[in-house]
């Protein structure tokens, strides 16, 4: 029989054991929520590895539990050490998350104005967060980058440069740059030409190809350009001399027949199109042309580094039914209703004739496009390529290297091609220019082979 003394004990140790899971509970709690264990995260982004005279290093930090206590970033070098940052962020409260979640930093860093020398050097990170982990100091995380200071530009010299260079026209500079990381070319009213190695056995000399599209007007400066992984910039000019040319004025007659041939194989390309076959038309020849050359133009934004063709470029034999940059007013109804340049030599020779490579290459592009229809186009590298359009059969494919003379297709009349020709442009870094002087061994052997060769004992 159980005694009332008994019951009692009974129930004491009862609630002494609760009391005890309570208290266990709150202490299991109390460390889960004040001394977490989680450490923050850490993210550093510079300028590749490298700093340069100046620069900017971000830095980040994250903890999704008590949050962030401090953040501090040093750079050292040998004896030398200096402090980029030193953060202390304040207590939010007293539970849950206590700091900042989240802190981004950007720190700006002149290397030789804090007392280092060009060559590797060190930058460490280290956050804490507001744990009770580590005897109240919280969990802390380090991390470093190993960096290298350069705050010198690369040196250069030319060493040859194009004397005279008409709108439409191409050119050619040879120059030395001390520093093979560096990216370098030519900068000529403010359009952009890379230089790549020459390819004759050293490791400084480099050659651009550059141009002026043709309603250049004027060289308003040409120079030399080089940039290293560490920012530092050089330039150094050099004389060309503007030499100007006119062009053809041609006039281009549009008639109901033409509108009615055409129009519909630009509507299964565009069928936006709306309005009349004039008004669709219009569209075609400003708005579709436009889009077409920027494509164009975006093909060549990454061309082959090795030089692929040898001596001029081969012509396909046939009759010139239009010049390069004629330019072209068109008539409707005996009106003026357009204005557009005709970048490239059309050739008119048989039917369907057969069409082949004007110089090796690789195939970057061979497909329909707009007003040029059924195109290919060839880069032959270091920013030189070629495009044939108006194709009735494409013999090739992207990524195909073709050799001179390799048929790939044959002309036709796809695109705005008012009947069976080869339409065929020429193209430097993206800039239309004229063919004629790619097709000219002489012109090739002053300006391009002469100079290379004169080069080599320099």
């Amino acid at each position: 029989m159980t005694t009332l003394s008994s019951r009692r004990k009974s129930t004491s140790a009862t609630l002494l054991l609760i009391l005890l899971l309570i208290f266990g509970g709150a202490l299991v709690a109390g460390f889960l929520l004040f001394f977490e264990g989680g450490s923050p995260t850490v993210t550093i982004k510079a300028p590749a590895s490298y700093l340069g005279t100046s620069g900017t290093i971000g830095i980040g930090a994250q903890d999704d539990e008590s949050g962030l206590r401090r953040l501090r970033a040093t750079l050292s070098q040998g004896a030398v050490e200096k402090e980029l940052l030193s953060d202390s962020y304040p207590r939010l409260g007293y539970t849950g998350m206590i700091g900042v979640a989240e802190k981004q930093v950007d720190i700006d860093v002149q290397p030789a104005q804090q007392g280092f020398a060009d060559g590797p050097a060190t930058l460490t990170v280290t956050a804490v967060d507001y744990s009770c982990r580590g005897f109240f100091r919280g969990n802390t995380v380090t991390i470093t980058r190993e960096l290298i200071i350069d705050t010198t530009a690369p040196k250069m010299g030319i060493l040859y440069s194009d004397r005279y260079v008409s709108p439409g026209g191409s050119g050619l500079i040879i120059y030395r740059v001390d520093d093979s990381s560096a990216a370098s070319g030519v900068l000529i009213n403010d359009s952009f030409h890379p230089g790549f190695l020459s390819n004759d056995g050293r490791d400084d000399i480099y050659v651009a190809l550059f141009a002026l599209p043709y309603d250049a007007e004027t060289i308003s400066g040409a120079q030399i350009v080089a940039k290293d992984p560490a920012g530092n910039q050089a330039s150094l000019p050099f004389s060309t001399t503007f030499k100007a040319v006119s062009f053809k004025q041609d006039r281009i007659t549009v008639d109901d027949r033409f509108l009615e041939t055409k129009i519909p194989e630009f509507q299964r390309y565009y069928p936006e199109m709306t309005g009349s076959l004039l008004e669709q038309y219009l569209f075609i020849n400003t708005t579709v042309r436009k889009q077409n050359n920027q494509m164009i133009s975006s093909f060549c934004k990454n061309p082959q580094g090795k030089r692929l063709w040898q001596g001029h470029f081969a012509r396909m034999p046939g009759s010139p039914r239009a010049g390069y940059a004629d330019h072209r007013t068109y008539f409707y109804n005996g009106e003026a209703i357009d204005k557009q340049v005709h970048l490239g030599i059309d050739i008119a020779s048989t039917r369907q004739a057969e069409v082949r490579a004007a110089a090796t290459g690789i195939v970057v592009h061979a497909d329909y496009l707009g007003i040029y229809g059924n195109m290919v186009l060839l880069d032959h590298g270091q920013g030189l390529f070629s495009l044939y359009s108006h194709l009735s059969q494409i013999n090739v494919s992207e990524g195909d290297t073709v050799e001179a003379e390799t048929p790939i297709g044959r002309t036709g009349t796809s695109g705005m091609a008012g009947g069976d020709h080869l339409h065929f442009s020429m193209l430097v870094n993206g800039i239309f220019v004229t063919p004629v002087e790619w097709w000219d061994q002489h012109w090739i052997d002053v300006n391009i082979e002469g100079p290379l060769q004169d080069a080599r004992f320099q």
